[in-house]
């Protein structure tokens, strides 16, 4: 299914709108959260070519990697440090238009260049996992992600119970 996402001379929102109920069926039709977020995220990684995307889920007050996209990554991350640790301790969705303005920001790879940050929050409201998306290029994050991503994410949290 993904490989047929990429959408070539489409605009950001275009190819959203496609992915978008895609993802939801993906989603929905699945109860494993691993299950879910691995093919979740090979579909948003493959939409868009981004240099990483994946997640990192909440456990014992820590981050630690779960399924992605990319190449080897930062396998833990504490509450509060770079973009994700920040992300989930102000739950809240960020987007860092240059990683190396970003204070303490904590470089999985040199080529990452900005980066979005979406928390996943459980029915309670409480932050389960977070949305990680690098790109190699400047200011590649804008609301049109933040918005579908989000949108991707909340229907994520439905399978935390």
């Amino acid at each position: 299914m993904a490989e047929n996402l990429i959408i070539d001379g489409s605009s950001k929102q275009e190819r959203y709108q496609t992915l978008l109920p895609q993802a939801q069926a993906l989603i929905d039709s699945e109860d494993d959260l691993i299950a879910a977020m691995a093919n979740t995220c090979a579909a948003i990684h493959h939409t868009f070519g981004w240099l990483w995307t994946g997640f990192y889920l909440v456990k014992d007050e820590q981050l630690v990697l779960g399924p992605f996209q990319g190449p080897i990554a930062c396998t833990r991350i504490r509450k509060g440090k770079g973009v994700c640790g920040s992300a989930w301790a102000q739950a809240q969705s960020l987007v860092v238009p240059d990683v190396d303005a970003f204070p303490g920001h904590i470089a999985c790879s040199s080529l990452s260049r900005s980066e979005i940050v979406v928390p996943v929050f459980d029915p309670h409201g409480t932050v389960r996992a977070v949305l990680d998306v690098d790109s190699i290029e400047l200011a590649s994050f804008d609301d049109t992600d933040r918005d579908y991503l989000e949108q991707i994410c909340a229907r994520l949290g439905r399978l935390f119970q």
